[in-house]
């Protein structure tokens, strides 16, 4: 059973806000959620924690870790269009239809890009090398620093196929076994793949892409 102060994700969040400044006096357990084999999945802590200044922050965090986005893009060798390869599935947060870029969490990985690599497998079924990666950004991006600690590292690549291969890529089901990932494959051309996209974790991922692929 992984303790609190073993797991990758607490170390992480320490070393992040000790860098920052924040004087941490005290971290209390209120409730932990782990994987079948015992690894931290969440936690939720109260703090006792000042800024440099000597204010008292909130007292109330969640540890989730740190995540990867892949903006999958397959280019067609006859036309040279461009299609997302993006994965289908339910969200119970809001019980709809999330179409997004394959992306996971980092958990006890301390290195991103084989999580993308995993991820992009396990999501589409593609296989693609961390040299086909590009990093889109420099600094860790953060979903909601008021009470997450869960931080992004936003990916693309690109990979030229033929039609007939993007083509079959379309409406695969996948997902990491074991995991109740209930996923489907969903091609669409670029340009309209924007106004399918509710999650802002992708959107960014997209916007990203686009400012670096002009």
């Amino acid at each position: 059973m992984e303790k609190l102060q073993d797991s990758l994700k607490y170390k992480q969040w320490v070393q992040t806000i000790e860098k920052n400044e924040i004087n941490l006096k005290n971290v209390e357990e209120l409730s932990i959620s782990r994987k079948p084999n015992g690894e931290i999945l969440f936690a939720k802590l109260k703090i006792d924690a000042y800024s440099k200044s000597g204010e008292k922050l909130l007292p109330i965090v969640l540890l989730r870790g740190h995540f990867v986005s892949v903006l999958t893009c397959l280019i067609s060798k006859e036309t040279q269009q461009k299609y997302l390869l993006l994965v289908k599935q339910f969200r119970i947060a809001n019980g709809a239809i999330s179409y997004e870029h394959p992306a996971g969490m980092c958990d006890n990985e301390t290195n991103p890009l084989a999580v993308a690599v995993k991820e992009v497998k396990e999501e589409t079924g593609l296989a693609i090398e961390t040299t086909q990666l590009v990093q889109l950004n420099d600094k860790m991006l953060y979903t909601s620093a008021g009470l997450l600690d869960e931080g992004g590292y936003f990916f693309y690549c690109e990979v030229n196929l033929s039609q007939a291969e993007i083509n079959a890529f379309q409406d695969k089901i996948a997902g990491a076994e074991g995991e109740n990932e209930f996923i489907q494959t969903y091609i669409c051309p670029i340009d309209e793949a924007l106004p399918l996209m509710n999650s802002v974790a992708s959107q960014l991922n997209y916007f990203l892409y686009r400012q670096a692929r002009g």
